[in-house]
């Protein structure tokens, strides 16, 4: 997918120009053109940003990956040394993975790039039962055994038939601009402007959110009119629920008028959300159970006759206190600073009051994040441990006290949910149709601006996003302030009771649909909550999505136990 340099000498696999060194790359470098200028006396062939790397390598070796600033995935071989160094971006939006069997290493942008070389398709058990509690493969795991991601700022180095791995980004920040409104106002802008760089057509994901809202009033300013792109549902007139789920387009459409924006909208009906959901399974890779892959599969095909480039607002919650649960996690922060004997007397007589008293770290995040251990047991054939989860959050997110829980909170979100979910969906969906999507919340310079806000300038006990709201609040439209906070959600919960979605649903929701996976779940059980779901005794959208996305990858994949 070439956006920048579209002429022979953009083309890939890349030499240097001495032939010493080779790269294949996925993905963008914003501050390439002020690198270049950094290195003007490297002999270019071409513009291209790719050329700007191979530079950037031979005058400063490894230390020129913690230099760009951009979305990328690459792989450098350097004769010389005869190293080969496979590289991801710092904020992990583009997805890489390898597999190496002690001897080999193979790796690639996508999974299915791996499996062509014969790799045994076992399921890694552990992966699995993180996917049923969070509904997401966190890094390094993927659903296969063997293959792995490279986490975010990650270096892989091979030579010599061994391989290491480290990170590459420096703690160091610099010459940082001070902490204000005025600062953080330039950051945003600046990024945005940075990444509207394209040699294609470029435009704009908009949800009708602050933070989509955001980089579309940054944009405007700089590219004047623009192409903005959001999706809505056709459940039917007579659908109850048709006007909750388009809340968020609706506002789309309002914004994008504000700002003079070409609006192009599109609506995901449940024959739809039929039709697209094998492509959808076969380009995610691996399960993720979130309806939303549908509508950002439709999305992306609708975008792509319009525009190659789309710049999105992802990122802006976990970076500045956006999400409901870190406001209600500081609630139960001050809750627990009252004496245990009044909590006690307080949580018999309000017995809701007990969500609020949980200790800061693993336990407070899986109330949060984790799905029931009932509902997981539920489903699951045979009585299975399930604190292999928990383990795995609390050894790599929550081992270090802290007496900041919320912002260790966000930087978890930021570096597990955020990654291994939101942006590898939104990518591989995306990437589908050939549309890049950049998220320039997730700039390197914003990222570091934001990291050093002070939590009170992020969430407080009445505000989520604080400090960002207020910053834009003269740049955008005043009836986004109000607004309740809703997430984009799909309207999975129906479909599941839709023809002709259920009829799929009830074939993949079956002992004999796939026997390589059959025997990891109780399909009476299944069954139960399914008949319970649609007939609205019960809701059991989550659980049983998960299972539905499962199923079918497992089956498209060949996976076996």
């Amino acid at each position: 997918l070439a956006i920048i340099d579209l002429s022979e000498a953009g083309f890939q696999p890349m030499e240097s120009a001495d032939g010493t060194v080779v790269i294949v790359y996925n993905g963008e470098i914003y501050n390439f053109e002020a690198l270049r200028k950094e290195l003007l006396d490297y002999p270019y062939k071409g513009y291209s940003d790719t050329e700007v790397i191979l530079a950037a390598y031979q005058k400063w070796g490894k230390k020129a990956f913690e230099r760009l600033n951009g979305i990328f995935a690459l792989a450098l071989f350097d004769k010389r040394s005869r190293e080969l160094l496979v590289v991801r971006d710092r904020a992990g939006i583009k997805p890489l993975y390898y597999f190496f069997d002690g001897t080999n290493l193979i790796f690639s942008s996508e999974i299915k790039g791996i499996l062509v070389h014969d790799i045994p398709r076992t399921l890694d058990h552990d992966a699995f039962m993180h996917y049923l509690r969070v509904l997401y493969t966190p890094a390094p795991y993927t659903m296969f055994k063997n293959i792995r991601k490279l986490e975010p700022g990650g270096m892989l180095t091979f030579k010599e038939n061994k391989i290491h791995i480290e990170s590459y980004v420096l703690e160091e920040k610099g010459n940082a601009p001070e902490i204000s409104d005025k600062g953080l106002h330039e950051v945003v802008e600046a990024a945005v402007k940075r990444q509207l760089v394209s040699d294609r057509p470029i435009g704009v994901y908009l949800s009708g959110g602050f933070d989509s809202s955001i980089v579309l009033n940054c944009a405007s300013r700089v590219h004047g009119a623009i192409n903005t792109f959001s999706v809505g549902f056709d459940l039917g007139k007579n659908h109850p629920r048709e006007g909750t789920f388009n809340a968020d387009s609706a506002l789309a459409r309002k914004t994008a008028a504000f700002y003079g924006a070409t609006h192009h909208e599109i609506l995901l009906s449940v024959e739809d959300a039929r039709n697209l959901f094998q492509k959808a399974i076969l380009h995610l890779d691996e399960p993720i159970g979130n309806a939303t892959v549908l509508p950002m599969l439709h999305l992306a095909e609708f975008t792509k006759p319009l525009a190659t480039v789309v710049l999105g607002g992802d990122g802006g919650d976990e970076l500045f206190g956006g999400y409901e649960r870190y406001r209600l996690s500081l609630l139960s922060t001050y809750y627990r600073k009252v004496p245990q004997a009044l909590r006690a007397i307080a949580n018999r007589i309000y017995p809701r009051l007990c969500k609020l008293d949980t200790s800061p770290g693993i336990e407070r995040f899986m109330q949060f994040l984790f799905q029931k251990d009932t509902e997981v047991q539920r489903i699951l054939s045979t009585p299975t441990t399930l604190s292999v989860t928990r383990d795995f959050f609390e050894e790599k997110f929550f081992s270090r006290p802290s007496d900041d829980f919320e912002s260790v909170f966000m930087d978890t979100d930021r570096q597990s949910w955020l990654v291994d979910e939101c942006l590898m969906r939104t990518d591989k969906m995306a990437m589908a149709s050939a549309v890049e999507v950049r998220v320039p919340f997730l700039d390197n310079e914003v990222v570091d601006f934001a990291s050093r806000i002070p939590r009170n300038e992020k969430v407080t006990l009445f505000e989520t996003k604080r400090m960002l709201k207020r910053t834009f609040k003269n740049d955008l439209p005043p009836f986004l302030y109000g607004q309740p906070k809703r997430g984009w959600f799909s309207p999975g919960g129906e479909w599941i009771k839709m023809e002709p979605f259920s009829t799929m649903v009830d074939d993949i929701l079956s002992p004999s649909y796939y026997e390589g996976t059959a025997a990891l779940f109780n399909w009476e059980e299944v069954k139960k909550m399914l008949e319970t779901h649609r007939d609205g005794r019960e809701y059991h959208m989550v659980m049983l999505w998960a299972i539905l996305t499962f199923q079918a990858w497992a089956k498209t994949y060949k996976v076996h136990i």
